[in-house]
């Protein structure tokens, strides 16, 4: 169980505004928050809008605030009213915010609600839920709930030193999981875990593995289960599916008393149309664009943010601090950024708007997201924001000062592509295809990457890791191990899809538990076990990830034998006393007497070989190490004559002097 701190706020936020600036009575929103909300710049919106109860004259009520800038009247409905529109109208403030207001006395935690909208335009109505709600009703129903987020965290030692974890040079290795199906119950219909339920044994089971932190697909609310979250409609509220609000923070609480950062899947990119929701909220385009060349995303049947509309910027980048501030997050990864940032993304010609100055890029989204960015780092500069970004747009992970977005980090797609094409060939055509292995170098430190097997490479018909390795069972099992070997060895921080680190063989159901069933398998096993081994050595072995992300660290040793299908390469630490070389065969073959130049003599011990019989290989290798003899070769004095297993990754570690 987490311990119980002194206190139930370990960060203090941003200054507020003065306290003796006037407010309406009744109001929580001060003439300050007003201009920064129309500025686009407020951050903390969530402790102004949406249901915040409070005690007045000793009884239990609640505070509601919603903007609807287009709407005659706003009602809210509920259980407590029997739903009357009649019964509870808000108030519009008279300073042009749109922000409709008003106490709703004997109303406390655990109400349903959702505003009664009708619109000036035509007449409209439509009963829609918080936008700031902190929690909702179970899906599918899709009112609101009144709920306070009081919490004791007991998280004070991990997050008084989880800077050191955030750092550039810190060993990242990411388990990227889905709630709903890492494990369920088949003794209760198959149901999954709560939030409670599934802190115990996912920790324990990353904590084996080996791996910094987990990344939690979509947890904000989402009213179809089968969109994995992406389609989000609760931008402040954890999903009802597992628990409550505070059943969600005991599970990030309890993952950081084991010392593992919690990173989320963030949304900012496309909301659904659904109803009840964001979609023409007040009878008006109000969070989205009106045209659909702009407002309407063809790919996804959704709807884009208007992000040059300043409230709606400060809606976002409220909901972005929220996770950090209310949740203790570690990280945001922001999903599908390309999406956002070219006006013509999945657009034929005609169907999409140019800029003012007549080009593809959404200078309006460039401008949130590196506004969102900045205020992330400026108020929580422990954590990191991760960009999935699936093209080569320059300086993604780069500061805005310097004309970058902003992101901590960027996912490597094209390292992804080229891997995964590269080791789904049958080794006899490898020779052909060797820079694709090697053209990442080339670019591997233009942003601060991140390796990314997620969960895209195995959904929607693409089938599991293990089922694009060719050849036969044996085979397919050593190059899954060499493409860990390689991914861990290559610059770069590291996330891998549950499930990929055992092979489970089938392609991932979200409404299934995983494979655990295959582990029985030695091979399964023991893949298993090797992913665990290259954690610890990438955490233990500092030249792995001192120079993650800059040149520095890395030194090939041969690039270019492609007729064997050999690579080999050297990473450094930043104090330059350890030195690691990684020598990979990707053929069936063994290869002995391979000499390859090293920069010092002294032995070279086998740190890791994926090729032993405990990961399910054949055993060969070179006896724990090899001493270096001083003959020449590669330009370099030093050499070893390594025997090479077929399909494997070496990992030597230089004991002797430079």
């Amino acid at each position: 169980m987490p311990a119980k701190p002194k206190s139930t706020s370990q960060r203090a936020g941003p200054p507020r505004a003065a306290g003796g600036e006037r407010r309406r009575a009744g109001s929580i929103l001060t003439e300050h928050d007003i201009y920064l909300f129309k500025e686009g710049s407020h951050v903390r919106l969530y402790e102004k809008l949406g249901a915040h109860p409070a005690e007045i004259d000793d009884k239990s009520a609640t505070r509601f605030a919603v903007w609807a800038p287009g709407a005659a009247s706003v009602a809210v409905i509920g259980d407590f009213n029997g739903w009357d529109p009649g019964r509870n109208p808000l108030q519009v403030r008279q300073d042009g915010s749109g922000i409709w207001e008003g106490v709703v006395p004997g109303v406390a935690q655990g109400a349903y609600y959702k505003y009664r909208i009708r619109s000036h335009a035509h007449g409209h109505e439509a009963d829609k839920g918080d936008p700031f709600a902190f929690y909702w009703q179970l899906p599918p129903a899709t009112a609101s709930r009144v709920w306070n987020l009081e919490y004791e965290w007991g998280d004070h030692e991990w997050m008084t030193r989880r800077a050191a974890a955030a750092a550039r040079n810190a060993p990242m290795s990411i388990y990227e999981v889905h709630i709903g199906s890492w494990r369920r119950v088949p003794e209760e219909d198959n149901r999954p875990l709560t939030y409670r339920e599934l802190a115990e044994p996912l920790a324990a089971y990353v904590r084996h593995m080996g791996f910094t932190h987990v990344e939690l697909m979509p947890v904000m609310e989402h009213p179809f289960y089968g969109s994995w979250g992406y389609q989000t409609t609760g931008y402040f509220a954890p999903t009802a599916r597992y628990g409550t609000p505070q059943d969600f923070m005991y599970l990030v609480d309890y993952l950081h008393g084991q010392g593992i950062g919690v990173i989320l899947d963030w949304v900012p990119s496309h909301f659904p149309n659904d109803g009840f929701a964001l979609v023409y909220f007040d009878g008006t385009h109000l969070f989205e664009h009106a045209d659909p060349r702009q407002g309407y995303h063809p790919e996804w049947n959704s709807c884009i943010f208007n992000y040059g509309r300043h409230e709606v910027r400060a809606f976002l980048e409220s909901s972005a601090l929220f996770w950090l501030d209310k949740y203790h997050i570690d990280g945001l990864r922001v999903d599908a950024v390309a999406s956002m940032l070219y006006l013509d993304y999945a657009r034929k010609e005609g169907e999409w708007i140019p800029n003012e100055y007549g080009g593809r890029e959404n200078l309006a989204a460039m401008s949130f997201l590196r506004h969102m960015n900045e205020a992330v780092y400026r108020d929580f500069p422990d954590v990191q924001t991760i960009a999935e970004e699936s093209t080569a747009w320059p300086m993604v992970s780069r500061p805005v000062s310097g004309g970058g977005l902003g992101f901590g980090y960027k996912w490597n797609m094209g390292w992804m592509h080229d891997t995964l094409k590269y080791l789904s060939r049958d080794p006899i055509y490898r020779t052909h295809h060797h820079d694709q292995l090697t053209f990442s170098i080339w670019y591997a430190f233009d942003e601060n990457f991140v390796l990314a097997l997620s969960h895209d490479e195995v959904v929607h018909g693409k089938g599991s890791l293990i089922g694009k390795m060719p050849g036969d069972e044996w085979q397919q099992f050593a190059n899954l191990r060499l493409l860990f070997g390689y991914m861990w060895a290559h610059p770069g921080k590291k996330l891998l899809f549950m499930g990929g680190e055992f092979g489970q063989r089938r392609e991932w159901q979200h409404e299934e538990s995983l494979e655990w069933h295959v582990l029985g398998y030695p091979l399964h096993e023991g893949v298993r076990e090797w992913v665990a081994d290259l954690n610890r050595c990438y955490r233990a072995e500092s030249a792995l990830a001192d120079f993650d992300c800059e040149r520095g660290g890395f030194e090939w040793i041969e690039a270019n034998d492609r007729d064997n299908s050999v690579l080999s390469f050297i990473r450094r630490n930043a104090r330059g006393d350890e030195v690691v070389l990684v020598v990979l065969n990707y053929t069936p073959i063994v290869r002995s007497g391979y000499v390859l130049g090293v920069p010092r003599g002294g032995r070279w011990q086998e740190i890791l070989n994926s090729d032993a019989e405990r990961y399910g290989g054949s055993g060969v290798g070179n006896l724990g190490g090899v001493e270096a003899q001083p003959h020449a070769a590669h330009d370099r004095d030093w050499s070893l004559r390594l025997t090479l297993p077929p399909l494997s990754a070496l990992f030597f570690k230089s004991t002797g002097r430079p």
